[in-house]
């Protein structure tokens, strides 16, 4: 039988927003939507928000989800990659005797993600054996052939001169990571070193009005807007 984790980084200290991780959404804070997300996939042995804080713990329990160990300081400031983080709460594991076969890694700020979601990932996870992870993404906007750089005078340098000529329907098109989860078989987290790399993922194309990864006030303003606007009978 196949044994799944969830891990939901969560530590203190955000800049950009203060206390993102647990600040309100709609009502709840907005880790409870991920955590529900998790539950509701039926897909999960054990859900394990990894945290510093010991406030963020007590919000995280008071929603039904207890936490089994905290995240030691020197895994949680600005630079720690997210690899050792994972390895960190597998190796605790293991260290109880307690063995998984696949983790994942479901961000906080990822309001927007539902449990079909979830539960469409692992089915192409396993599809494929276990045997590369799964990245959760989405299609840019627009072509990355017409993308700009912009300078300090506000003029505009094209950074592929001439694309922008050509017709978005005649282009490829082109996906970047969501950042808001992944599938990973747990010896490949536990054999990465650093940061991990950037090769041999699968993509799951998650749709664009969910990708919004919470990194700033106006990935707030948006993803509040898109789920308002998803869930008007509710509030009605």
């Amino acid at each position: 039988m196949i044994r799944r984790i969830a891990i939901i980084p969560a530590r203190e200290g955000s800049k950009r927003i203060h206390d993102k991780n647990i600040r309100d959404f709609c009502g709840k804070p907005m880790i409870a939507y991920v955590l529900n997300a998790a539950k509701d996939s039926g897909l999960f042995d054990v859900i394990h928000v990894s945290t510093d804080s010991q406030r963020i713990s007590d919000v995280v329990e008071n929603l039904g989800f207890p936490i089994d160990f905290l995240r030691s300081a020197d895994l949680a400031d600005d630079y720690t990659p997210i690899i050792p983080v994972l390895k960190d709460v597998l190796k605790t594991y293991i260290s109880r005797g307690v063995i998984f076969d696949q983790v994942c890694l479901l961000m906080a700020t990822s309001p927007l993600v539902e449990a079909t979601d979830l539960r469409g990932a692992s089915e192409l996870y396993d599809r494929n054996r276990g045997t590369k992870p799964v990245m959760c993404i989405t299609c840019y906007p627009a072509p990355v052939e017409w993308a700009y750089r912009r300078r300090a005078d506000a003029s505009l340098m094209p950074l592929q001169p001439g694309m922008f000529a050509i017709r978005s329907q005649d282009m490829e098109a082109h996906y970047y990571d969501s950042g808001c989860f992944s599938f990973l078989p747990v010896q490949y987290v536990l054999n990465s070193e650093g940061a991990g790399n950037d090769m041999d993922f699968i993509g799951y194309i998650l749709p664009k009005y969910k990708a919004v990864d919470i990194d700033d006030e106006e990935d707030l303003i948006l993803a509040e807007a898109i789920y308002r606007g998803f869930h008007k009978t509710e509030q009605n």
